[in-house]
């Protein structure tokens, strides 16, 4: 598992990460805001298979 996602976007999906699990207890309180663990998990672990799949790379060149 190489990384695949760069600096701008780690920080980008950590964000709507958290903000969409907040909405869980604060606001429209839906399940639907479980759906922000999936770029909190892929922002902090800098691995997207998605990315993968489509060959996109959003690191910083060597």
């Amino acid at each position: 598992m190489t990384a695949n996602v760069g600096s701008l976007d780690r920080m980008l999906r950590i964000l709507v990460g958290l903000i969409l699990i907040a909405c869980v207890f604060v606001g429209p309180q839906t399940p639907w805001g479980w759906v922000g663990l999936v770029p909190l998990l892929t922002g902090v672990v800098r691995f997207c298979p998605a990315y993968t799949l489509l060959g996109f790379n959003s690191c910083e060149r060597k």
